[in-house]
C-alpha cells in the first residue's frame, strides 16, 4: 500500500473517531455551561449570606473566590470524564499530582503570592483602610486581593504590591491604634534663646488639635548637637 493511501486511511479513521466522540464533547461543553451558571448562582447565594455577617470585605471576597474555584474544579473534572470515558477520577488525581509538581516550579511566585494572600486575608492585623509601610513602600491599603495588595501612596500613585513581600518582610501598620506617638526633629540655632524656643514649641503643640496633651502629653527635649543647631 502506498504511503499516500495509508495517510488517507489514517485521516479517515481519525475523522471517524472524532465524529464518534462529538456527542460526548457536546455534552462536556454543556456541562461547562451549566458549571458557569452554577458558579454564578453559588457566588450570589454566598454573597447574600455573607452580607448578613460582620466579616471583612476582603475575607468575603476570599470565600467567594474559593467557592467559585471549587465549583469550576468539579465541573471541569466531570466534563473531562464525559469527554474522555477512559479518564477515571483516580487517573485524573494521579495526573494532577504529577502535573502539580511541574506547575508548582513554573508558577512558584504566583502560588507563593496566592498562599500569602490567603494568610493575610485570614489575619485580622491588616485591614482595608490601614496606613502601612513595608520595604520603603508607604501608603493606605485600598484593597487586598489574593495575589496582590493595592496601596495608594501619599502622592496619589497606586502600587500593586505582591502579597509575598508583605508577608515575608517586616510590616509596619501605622493605624493599628487610634493614638500613636511621632518623633519630630526641630533644629534651633545656637544663638537663639533655647528656653524661649522650647516654650514656642510647647505653645504650638498646645494649639494643635491632633496632639492629645491631656492624655499623652508631648515631650520636648534636646536630642543632639548638630553642626549649626541644637536638635529638639
Amino acid at each position: 500500500m502506498e504511503p499516500v493511501t495509508i495517510l488517507i486511511q489514517q485521516l479517515r479513521d481519525m475523522a471517524r473517531d472524532l465524529i464518534a466522540l462529538l456527542p460526548q464533547f457536546l455534552i462536556a461543553l454543556l456541562v461547562l455551561a451549566i458549571t458557569y451558571l452554577v458558579a454564578i448562582g453559588v457566588r450570589a447565594l454566598i454573597q447574600r449570606l455573607l452580607c448578613k455577617t460582620k466579616l471583612r470585605r476582603s475575607l468575603q471576597n476570599l470565600f467567594l473566590l474559593l467557592a467559585s474555584l471549587g465549583v469550576w474544579v468539579l465541573g471541569m473534572m466531570l466534563a473531562a470524564m464525559i469527554a474522555f470515558p477512559n479518564l477515571t477520577p483516580t487517573k485524573m488525581l494521579a495526573g494532577l499530582g504529577i502535573g502539580s509538581v511541574a506547575i508548582g516550579f513554573a508558577f512558584r511566585d504566583i502560588f507563593e503570592n496566592f498562599l500569602a494572600g490567603i494568610i493575610i486575608l485570614l489575619r485580622r492585623d491588616m485591614r482595608i483602610g490601614d496606613y502601612i509601610e513595608c520595604q520603603g513602600l508607604e501608603g493606605q491599603v485600598e484593597d487586598i486581593l489574593v495575589r496582590e495588595t493595592h496601596i495608594r501612596q501619599t502622592d496619589g500613585q497606586l502600587v500593586l504590591a505582591p502579597n509575598s513581600m508583605l508577608f515575608k518582610n517586616p510590616l509596619t501598620i501605622r493605624t493599628d491604634q487610634a493614638i500613636r506617638r511621632l518623633t519630630v526633629i526641630c533644629g534651633i540655632a545656637y544663638h537663639e534663646d533655647i528656653d524661649h524656643a522650647r516654650e514656642v514649641i510647647s505653645a504650638a503643640l498646645d494649639n494643635c488639635a491632633s496632639v492629645l496633651q491631656d492624655e499623652k502629653p508631648a515631650q520636648i527635649f534636646a536630642q543632639a548637637f548638630a553642626d549649626s543647631s541644637i536638635n529638639f
